[in-house]
C-alpha cells in the first residue's frame, strides 16, 4: 500500500531567502515513476519537476523534493502532489489521495510571506464579560447608579457579587465588574498562563452586555470609563500582555445618537426622516427600522450610507483606527456577528466592508489581530483575506462538543465516533493556509454558549479530554473566564454567572490542570507553530501529533473504557525518546495502553 507522509512545516518545508523548498516522503512497494509539485503563480497552476533523494530520511522511506521561487507570485503558496506511473495517475493533499485532482481550496496553503500578526500564534487568550469577572476595590458613586433600561422597560438591578443569578432580566442585572477589577487580577491571570485578553464590549451602552452600543467613542462609566481602560492597556503592556476589543458595526442600540429612540430630540434618525443620520439606517416603507434578528433595541446599521463607512472604518479617524492608536494602542478587533454586516438592512456586500475593517486596521497598526464570529463557515471570509482568523466554532467547537458532549450548536443529539469527528476537524482545516489554521481561535465555550462542563452533564469526567484538546489543536486556546475554576452555566445568561472568587468554590485541580497545560504549550514550538496529523481515529479514541522540526508531540483522547492499540508506523512517530507530560497513558513502541476516560500526552525532542 502507497503511504505518503507531509506537513506544511519543518522539516518537510524549508524558506531559505526566496526560495522555499518542499519535500514529500513516500512508502510502498509500487512507487511512482515520476512526481510533480503542483503550484500555482499568480493562481495559474504550475507543474514543477520533483526529484528523488538519494538519501532516505527513514528506513523504507524515499523522499521527494522541489522548490519554489518566492520571489513572485501572490504570497499564498498553494500547493499539492501529482504521482505519475506509466498507466496511471494520483494525487496527494491535505485530505489524502485521490484519483482526481483535489479543489483548488483543499490543498497544502503556507503563507510566504506571512502577513498575518505572527505574535497571535503563541498566545493564550483569555475572553472576560467585564461585569461578571471581578469587581474592583475602588468604586465611584457614578458606578453605583440605577438607569431605566428601556428595552427592558425596566430600571436596572444591582446585585452584591455572592447574591446567585437568576434567567430574569438578564441584561439588566448588573454584579459590578470593572477594568479596574480586572487590572487587580492581572497577577491571577499571569498565574493562570494566560498571555492575551479578549473583553466582550467596554463602550457605553445601557445593557450589562453592551452590544447595544450607545457611544463607541466612550468607555462605559460602569466599567470606570476611559481612564480605567488606560490604566488597563498599561497594566497589561508591563504584564507582557496583549488587549483585544469587541467591534459591534453590525447595528447600534436604539439610544445610540445616531438613532435616537429614548428622547424628545429630533436630531436622531428614528423619529426624523430629514436626519442627518437617516440613511445610516434602514427603514420598511411604513417607516419601522430593520433590526438585528427582532430585537428593535439593535437597529442594523446600513453600509450604503458613506457616513457610516467613514465612521466605522474608512475616515481617518473611524472607530476602528481610533482605539488601536496611542494612548489606547489595543492589540486588535474581535468582530461581533461581522457575517452579518452589510447594505440595505442585509448582508450586501459584506466581504467588501469586512476585508475594509482589515484594512483599515492594519494600516493603523500592521500587527493588529482581526478575528470575526462566525457559527458557521467562516472560510469564505478567510480565503479572501477578509480576517486574520475566526472563532472556530465549526472547526473545533462543534466537532468536540459533538464527540464528547454528544450535542450539536441547535442542542440537538449528535453522536459522532472519532473517525468522523477526525473527518470534520480535517476537512475544515484543509481549507485553511498554515498560518491561518495557528491563528484560529479555539474555544470549548463562549458567553453566547452554555459552558461546556454543562453540557456534559453526567459525562462531566470528559471535561479534561476537551481542555487537552483545545491547548494542543492546531489554533490559539481563549479560555472563556471561570473556565478553569469549574464555573457552570446553561444559555445566556447562566453563562455569565460572577467569578468565585471564593478558593472555597473553586476547583483547584481543574486550576492546576490549565496551569500545567499552559506550562506545555508556552514549552513547545510544536504546540504553537508545528504541522497537525491525526495519527489514529477509531471508536472512542482520537490521536494526533504535532510536529515542528525534530519536537513531536502526541495526543491521545479516549472518551471510553480503558483500552490498548496500536498505532500505523509513522515516520513521524519514529526514532523518539518519548516522555509522558500529561495522563496516565503508556507506550511500548507503536503500542499504547490507555486509561478510561483519558487523555495522554507524549513529546519527544
Amino acid at each position: 500500500m502507497l503511504q505518503a507522509w507531509h506537513l506544511p512545516v519543518a522539516p518537510f518545508v524549508a524558506i531559505r531567502g526566496q526560495k522555499m523548498t518542499i519535500t514529500l516522503w513516500l512508502a510502498g512497494d509500487a512507487l511512482p515513476q515520476r512526481l510533480m509539485l503542483r503550484t500555482e503563480i499568480d493562481n495559474e497552476e504550475t507543474p514543477i519537476e520533483m526529484t528523488r533523494q538519494a538519501q532516505a530520511p527513514h528506513p523504507g522511506i524515499t523522499a521527494w523534493r522541489a522548490s519554489i521561487d518566492l520571489s513572485s507570485g501572490q504570497s499564498r503558496r498553494r500547493y499539492c502532489f501529482k504521482l505519475l506511473w506509466a498507466d496511471r495517475q494520483q494525487w496527494f493533499a491535505p485530505l489524502g489521495f485521490s484519483d482526481f485532482p483535489p479543489p483548488r481550496l483543499e490543498q497544502f496553503a503556507v503563507d510566504a510571506p506571512d502577513v498575518g500578526p505572527d505574535w497571535v500564534a503563541d498566545q493564550i487568550f483569555y475572553q472576560i464579560f467585564p461585569d461578571r469577572f471581578a469587581r474592583s476595590t475602588r468604586r465611584s458613586f457614578e458606578q453605583e447608579s440605577v438607569y431605566r433600561h428601556h428595552a427592558a422597560n425596566r430600571d436596572i438591578r444591582r446585585c452584591e457579587w455572592h447574591e446567585p443569578l437568576t434567567p430574569e432580566a438578564g441584561g439588566s442585572t448588573f454584579y459590578g465588574g470593572d477594568l479596574d477589577g480586572i487590572n487587580e487580577k492581572l497577577p491571577w491571570l499571569k498565574r493562570l498562563g494566560v498571555t492575551a485578553l479578549y473583553l466582550n464590549p467596554v463602550f457605553v451602552a445601557p445593557s450589562v452586555h453592551k452590544y447595544d452600543t450607545e457611544d463607541y467613542r466612550r468607555v462605559d462609566p460602569a466599567f470606570g470609563g476611559d481612564e480605567a481602560l488606560l490604566r488597563l492597556r498599561h497594566h497589561t503592556r508591563q504584564q507582557g500582555m496583549r488587549l483585544v476589543l469587541d467591534g459591534v458595526f453590525n447595528h447600534t442600540g436604539d439610544s445610540h445618537r445616531w438613532f435616537d429612540r429614548h428622547t424628545d430630540s429630533t436630531t436622531g434618525a428614528c423619529h426624523n426622516p430629514a436626519s442627518s443620520w437617516r440613511d445610516w439606517y434602514s427603514f420598511s416603507e411604513d417607516g419601522k427600522a430593520l433590526d438585528w434578528l427582532g430585537y428593535p433595541s439593535l437597529p442594523k446599521l446600513d453600509y450604503r450610507a458613506s457616513g457610516v463607512v467613514d465612521e466605522i472604518y474608512r475616515g481617518e479617524n473611524s472607530i476602528v483606527r481610533h482605539w488601536l492608536r496611542e494612548p489606547w494602542s489595543m492589540d486588535g478587533w474581535r468582530l461581533d456577528v461581522v457575517h452579518m454586516l452589510g447594505e440595505g438592512g442585509g448582508a450586501g456586500n459584506n466581504l467588501r466592508h469586512v476585508a475594509g475593517i482589515r484594512q483599515a486596521a492594519k494600516e493603523t497598526r500592521s500587527d493588529a489581530f482581526v478575528f470575526g464570529e462566525h457559527f458557521g463557515d467562516a472560510r469564505q471570509w478567510l480565503q479572501a483575506d477578509a480576517e486574520d482568523a475566526s472563532m472556530n466554532y465549526r472547526g473545533f467547537t462543534f466537532p468536540v462538543w459533538a464527540f464528547l458532549a454528544n450535542t450539536d450548536i441547535s442542542y440537538d443529539p449528535q453522536r459522532i465516533d472519532a473517525k468522523t469527528c477526525a473527518a470534520w476537524m480535517e476537512q475544515y482545516r484543509a481549507g485553511l493556509s498554515h498560518q491561518q489554521q495557528l491563528r484560529m481561535f479555539n474555544q470549548l465555550n463562549s458567553h453566547d454558549t452554555p459552558r461546556f462542563i454543562s453540557l456534559l452533564g453526567k459525562d462531566r469526567a470528559r471535561l479534561p479530554l476537551g481542555v487537552a484538546w483545545m491547548f494542543c489543536w492546531p489554533g490559539v486556546p481563549g479560555i472563556y473566564y471561570g473556565d478553569e475554576v469549574g464555573v457552570e452555566g446553561d444559555m445566556d445568561p447562566m453563562c455569565r454567572r460572577p467569578f468565585p472568587w471564593d478558593q472555597a468554590q473553586q476547583d483547584g485541580e481543574l486550576l492546576a490542570f490549565y496551569q500545567q497545560l499552559a506550562k506545555l504549550r508556552r514549552q513547545s514550538t510544536a504546540l504553537r507553530r508545528g504541522g497537525c496529523q491525526v495519527v489514529y481515529a477509531e471508536g472512542d479514541i482520537l490521536a494526533f501529533v504535532r510536529l515542528w522540526q525534530r519536537e513531536r508531540v502526541l495526543v491521545v483522547i479516549n472518551r471510553g473504557t480503558a483500552s490498548e492499540i496500536t498505532l500505523a508506523p509513522s515516520p513521524l512517530l519514529a526514532n523518539g525518546d518519548w516522555q509522558r507530560q500529561l495522563g496516565e497513558g503508556s507506550m511500548e513502541g507503536e503500542r499504547l495502553t490507555l486509561g478510561a476516560v483519558s487523555v495522554t500526552v507524549w513529546r519527544s525532542r
